[in-house]
């Protein structure tokens, strides 16, 4: 398990108001370089403003060189709320990674996003900064990032509305490995608007993952987000519970 490390979502990598897809989770931390990713299958247990129950699939591929990275992340999610509507999410997510040293990274992606629940329409970003790895050793990892995005996001409200904003979006994360065949890796973000700090999201999650077979793990993932000003009638806070079973390749 040593090899794979698979930050399982942080904030799902998406938020679900606030959209963020956690990328930490869904990296493969590996000296190896060439071909690599995972597909994951999900069962949900969410609560918000609704109860759902929903499945997931979740798929990612990288490649990597001695400097270069990178990564593609798709996501679906198809849920049930209240036992008989159907809502659902997808996003696609594209990041590069340049090393420069065996500290700094400089990190540029884009992603596009649609979410039922959280009444957004479309949502793309497009964003780049710098990524810090702060410690060396193996069995406990820790990195911070701190990145500016453009956002454009369309969402489902009784008037027409469209947000441009620019946002920071800063992150901490810690990858643990207390034995061969377990992963525990939680990641949170923050994201202020530039003109106004007021307007923020936080998104956390932690994800533990216990290797049953060489490639195959099962998964808990515990989401939680919160988002100052979400669309109109959707909740602050949110959280998500997930158990899966998760294959790597």
């Amino acid at each position: 398990m040593k090899k794979f490390v698979f930050l399982a979502f942080l904030f799902l990598a998406f938020i679900t108001n606030a959209q963020v897809i956690n990328v930490e989770n869904l990296r493969r931390v590996t000296d190896t370089t060439g071909w690599s990713g995972f597909t994951r299958l999900d069962l949900h247990l969410i609560k918000n403003k609704n109860t759902i129950f929903g499945i997931s699939n979740r798929t990612r591929v990288q490649y990597k060189t001695k400097n270069h990275l990178w990564l593609f992340i798709n996501d679906l999610d198809f849920r049930e709320a209240n036992s008989n509507k159907f809502v659902s999410r997808n996003a696609q997510h594209l990041r590069y990674n340049y090393r420069f040293n065996d500290k700094i990274a400089l990190e540029a992606f884009l992603q596009s996003q649609t979410d039922e629940i959280a009444a957004i329409r479309f949502r793309g970003l497009v964003g780049a900064g710098l990524r810090f790895k702060l410690s060396k050793n193996e069995k406990y990892k820790f990195y911070l990032g701190s990145l500016v995005m453009y956002e454009h996001e369309n969402v489902n409200s009784d008037v027409e509305e469209a947000n441009r904003d620019w946002r920071s979006s800063s992150y901490f994360s810690m990858s643990l490995f207390p034995r061969k065949n377990i992963s525990i890796v939680s990641t949170t973000y923050y994201q202020p608007r530039f003109d106004m700090f007021s307007d923020f999201r936080i998104s956390s999650q932690s994800t533990i993952a216990l290797g049953i077979f060489k490639n195959l793990s099962f998964t808990t993932n515990f989401t939680y987000q919160y988002d100052q000003f979400p669309v109109l009638g959707i909740p602050k806070e949110q959280y998500r519970l997930t158990n899966g079973i998760l294959y790597m390749f």
